[in-house]
């Protein structure tokens, strides 16, 4: 086997295939990175058995041939070679010489055999668009839960429906939804339906893909081996789905928005982030909102104590309720606009507390609903 690639590219390449490979694989054989030379140029592949990246590049190839070698490892070198071309060449021995300009490095190749097939989608799809897609998993994949006592929380799910494609993701304490286009062409099925992703690697999708224009989304498997597979131009990604029934969360956001605030989202996000400093790491902030103003009131260890307050436009009675700081700043992050409007939403239990639904605002009076974030408040103590 011998091949010549530029080296730009060919890092590149290594780059996106292992990076979602986990840090520390129990199977040393899965910590490859499989590399196949033919005609047509290179393709390089990498999976664990829940997750696969795989992606073509242009090179010349002098004698065609499939060597398995140390993903990260090779990513490191490919990264850090001087600027000229790269040549691999493998001896009969399977001893892999990469040279780049002075630069050599001999690698030991791995056992091809060992290495399990890269799933194949075959199932229906869909397009995306890229851009829309990184955004809509940017706002809503945080809220996703990272405890793995419950699997099928620690996912996003994707509802597809008609020419629309949701995002949902929650961790019990809030809830985040996003709506995007979906073209799912001729084939496009009458029947729901659903995915649920793991939020680790859907993230790194949308890195991946946030500039390569369309995205085909497919799913494909049954059982226990159902997945799903991101391409864009050169790149496909696949994922393992999530087996489980996902909450229905959907029931939990308001049909009517009267009682409500707008608020600039910089300007109270920058008072959130001052006066929780001298919170305690779990203690909820007050927030007490009023006909033109919100005011923050935070009191923490060794007599800290913090106020302030912004401007704010409220439709409704005044309202005071404890929010978790961290949780509403991710949400205002999110909303990705001007002006956040945060409604208060009313319940027929009234000993429990109402969630608090945020929503972007293009203006002050102006508002879309295409991304939903639902918080439960907090009990004030006092």
């Amino acid at each position: 086997m011998k091949f010549h690639v530029n080296r730009d590219v060919f890092s590149e390449a290594v780059s996106f295939v292992v990076k979602l490979l986990p840090q520390r694989n129990p199977q040393p054989i899965l910590a490859g990175v499989l590399i196949e030379a033919s005609e047509e140029g290179l393709s390089l592949a990498a999976f664990d058995y829940e997750a696969s990246a795989r992606t073509t590049i242009e090179a010349t190839v002098d004698d065609p041939g499939t060597i398995l070698v140390h993903g990260r490892l090779l990513s490191d070198i490919a990264s850090r070679l001087p600027n000229a071309p790269i040549e691999i060449t493998v001896d009969e021995d399977g001893g892999i010489l990469l040279t780049c300009g002075s630069a050599r490095f001999t690698l030991a190749s791995m056992p091809v055999q060992e290495y399990p097939a890269i799933p194949e989608v075959t199932g229906d799809s869909g397009l995306v668009p890229g851009e829309d897609f990184a955004t809509a998993i940017a706002q809503v994949a945080f809220a996703a839960s990272r405890d793995d006592v419950t699997p099928v929380l620690t996912g996003v799910q994707l509802e597809v429906s008609g020419n629309k494609l949701t995002l949902v993701a929650t961790d019990r304490y809030r809830v985040a939804l996003r709506e995007i286009p979906w073209d799912g062409g001729r084939a496009a099925a009458d029947e729901p339906t659903t995915a649920l992703v793991p939020a680790r690697t859907l993230t790194e999708v949308g890195k991946t893909f946030a500039h390569g224009g369309d995205i085909s989304i497919a799913f494909s498997g049954t059982g226990d081996r159902e997945i799903i597979a991101f391409t864009a131009g050169n790149k496909t990604v696949t994922s393992l789905l999530i087996k489980g029934n996902f909450p229905p969360v959907r029931r939990l956001f308001p049909e009517q928005t009267e009682h409500h605030a707008v608020v600039n989202t910089a300007d109270l996000a920058e008072a959130v982030r001052r006066v929780s400093l001298v919170l305690d790491r779990s203690a909820p902030l007050r927030f007490t909102f009023t006909t033109d103003s919100v005011s923050m009131d935070a009191s923490g260890t060794e007599q800290a104590r913090a106020t302030e307050s912004v401007d704010a436009n409220l439709v409704g009675e005044d309202v005071t309720l404890g929010l978790n700081p961290q949780y509403l700043l991710e949400s205002l992050g999110a909303v990705r606009s001007e002006f956040a409007r945060i409604t208060f939403t009313s319940s027929e239990n009234a000993n429990k507390l109402s969630p608090v639904l945020v929503t972007p605002q293009t203006s002050v009076d102006k508002g879309e609903e295409s991304f939903r974030y639902l918080l439960q408040p907090n009990l004030l103590l006092r």
